[in-house]
């Protein structure tokens, strides 16, 4: 089992920054590959960026591709969200995930997930 709690979200005018963390406890985080998941009201939950277990091939969704990055700590068990250039588009409720299998965008892959953490840009 492994337990994943978010934070980091608020409220930031477009063009702004913010830092999510995700820390993770319990099985061993650097086991699984770790990805960033957003939904917004009304709409499906979609991927954001991923990364393997070992904290190289990183990957993107096109929508944030170039204004976030996705970095891992496997010695603080925590994966981070850096988002630059933020638009209100990007206003949702961010999740971490894990997954022992792989690393994708394709959230059924994904064992474990956080309770999300509230970001809201505003214009």
């Amino acid at each position: 089992q492994v337990q994943l709690v978010e934070s980091g979200g608020g409220l930031v005018q477009a063009g702004g920054s913010l830092r999510l963390s995700c820390a993770a406890s319990g099985r061993t985080f650097s086991a699984y590959a770790m990805g960033w998941f957003r939904q917004a009201p009304g709409k499906e939950r979609e991927f954001v960026a991923a990364i393997r277990w070992s904290g190289g091939d990183p990957i993107y969704a096109g929508s944030v591709k170039g204004r976030f990055t996705i970095s891992r700590d496997n010695a603080k068990n925590t994966v981070y969200l850096q988002m630059s250039s933020l638009k209100p588009e990007d206003t949702a409720n961010y999740y971490c995930a894990a997954s022992s299998s792989s690393y994708s965008g394709y959230s059924p892959l994904y064992d474990y997930w956080g309770q999300g953490t509230q970001v809201t840009v505003s214009s």
